[in-house]
């Protein structure tokens, strides 16, 4: 089993974030690139003590961006989690 700090960075506050959390019991946390579902489904549970349904996963790949030479340059790709819960529980923000 890999410890819950090597698979989730934090948990994403957005507006859409926070209306998925509201509406569907839907929570987005931004994960490590090597991070799986299963070990994400994993680190959410131990963490927060949940019971996890579904884990989808976003692979999202850098926005290009010009250098202040000129030169094209690529930000940095990153990976997203959205994690649904059991119907009742939820993750305490705070």
């Amino acid at each position: 089993m890999i410890s819950a700090d090597k698979v989730l960075k934090n948990l994403r506050l957005t507006e859409k974030a926070t209306k998925l959390s509201a509406n569907y019991g839907q929570y987005v946390f931004e994960v490590f690139t090597s991070a799986t579902k299963y070990t994400v489904r994993e680190a959410v549970e131990t963490t927060f003590k949940v019971s996890v349904t579904r884990v989808n996963i976003q692979n999202i790949k850098g926005k290009p961006k010009r250098s202040r030479k000129g030169l094209p340059t690529k930000g940095s790709d990153s990976k997203r989690a959205i994690v649904t819960l059991k119907q009742g529980d939820k993750i305490e923000l705070v």
